[in-house]
C-alpha cells in the first residue's frame, strides 16, 4: 500500500517515513503543501498523511483541492494545531482522522491500519489469498495451508506486492522502488536475496510452489489452475 506524507519539518518527516517503511508500507514524502497536492493528483495513494502548517498550500486547501476534484482517497491530519475548531473543520473538508503532534508512532500505525481496513471496505478485502496462502493485511499475518509464515517487514511487503498483482511477471525495477522505494540498481542483489528468502518461507516442502523466476523479466506469484 502507498501512503503520501505531507509534512514541511523535515525530521518529523523522514521519521515518518522510515518508520512507515518498516511497517511494509511504500511512503512518499512532500515537503510543502503544493508538492503534496501535485503527487497525490498523480500518484494512486491508499492514504495521505498531512500537516495544517505548511509553506505556500496549507492542509486545508490540500484537502478542499483534493475534495474539489473528487478524488476520495484517505486523509489522516497529523498536526499541532489541537484546538476543537481546528479538529472540526478538518473532519468537516473531509478528513477522515486527526491526530495531535507530539504522538505515539504506534498510535499513529494503528490509526492507518484503521483508516486503510475502513477505505478497503471491511474484512473481505483485508485479507489476500492465493491458493492456500492467505495475507491478513490488519494482523500481518501469513499462512500457508493453515500454516503460520513468520516474514520480515520488508518479505511482508513484498509477498502483498506479488500477491495483490498474482499472475503478471513483476520486473525488479517495480520491486525495487515499490518495496525498497530506490531506483534499481543492477549492481546490487537485494531484491533476489529477499525473494529467495521469501521463497524458502513460502514454497520450501510444498508440492506446488507459487513463487517463480522470469528469467530476464522478473517474478511472478502465480497458482495452477488446478490447485
Amino acid at each position: 500500500m502507498k501512503i503520501l506524507i505531507v509534512e514541511d519539518e523535515p525530521k518529523t518527516g523522514e521519521y515518518l517515513r522510515q518508520g512507515l517503511s518498516e511497517a511494509g508500507f511504500v511512503a512518499d514524502l512532500a515537503q510543502n503543501g503544493s508538492d503534496g497536492l501535485h503527487l497525490a493528483l498523480q500518484g494512486e495513494y491508499d492514504l495521505v498523511i498531512l500537516d495544517v502548517m505548511l509553506p505556500g498550500l496549507d492542509g486545508w486547501q490540500v484537502l478542499q483541492s483534493l475534495r474539489n476534484r473528487g478524488l476520495q482517497m484517505p486523509v489522516l491530519f497529523l498536526t499541532a494545531r489541537d484546538q476543537v475548531e481546528d479538529r472540526v473543520k478538518g473532519l468537516e473538508l473531509g478528513a477522515d482522522d486527526y491526530l495531535v503532534k507530539p504522538f505515539s508512532f504506534a498510535e499513529l500505525l494503528a490509526r492507518v491500519r484503521t483508516i486503510l481496513r475502513r477505505g478497503r471496505g471491511g474484512t473481505e478485502t483485508n485479507t489476500l489469498r492465493v491458493a492456500d496462502l492467505e495475507l491478513d493485511l490488519l494482523r500481518r499475518r501469513v499462512s500457508r495451508g493453515g500454516r503460520r509464515i513468520d516474514l520480515t517487514a520488508k518479505e511482508f511487503g513484498l509477498l502483498e506486492l506479488l500477491m495483490r498483482r498474482h499472475g503478471e511477471v513483476l520486473p525488479r525495477s517495480l520491486i525495487a522502488s515499490q518495496v525498497w522505494d530506490m531506483n534499481f540498481d543492477s549492481d546490487t542483489n537485494v531484491i533476489e536475496v529477499a525473494m529467495r528468502r521469501l521463497r524458502l518461507k513460502i514454497d520450501e516442502g510444498q508440492d506446488v510452489k507459487l513463487i517463480q523466476t522470469v528469467r530476464g523479466m522478473g517474478y511472478v506469484l502465480e497458482a495452477p489452475e488446478s490447485v
